[in-house]
């Protein structure tokens, strides 16, 4: 990526946003690196995000549907 696209604050937005890049590590990072399933990816996401994007309890509900969904697929293996 050219700088001049680093620099341009929508490209923050998409690429990187705030809420996925706070603790000096990006939760795709950690995702990857864990090798995480989707859903508990996906719930992981949204924990990490929820303080920061003004609908905290959303995000967390969300979360919970995803990890809800995730204890479903391991009850059925």
């Amino acid at each position: 990526m050219k700088q001049s696209d680093m620099d341009d604050p929508a490209n923050h937005t998409v690429n990187h946003p705030v809420w996925y890049t706070r603790g000096g590590i990006e939760v795709l990072d950690f995702i990857l690196d864990q090798k995480l399933d989707w859903c508990s990816s996906n719930a992981l996401k949204y924990i990490c995000r929820a303080p920061y994007k003004g609908k905290e309890i959303n995000d967390l509900q969300k979360a919970i549907w995803y990890l809800e969904r995730r204890v479903k697929e391991l009850e059925t293996k």
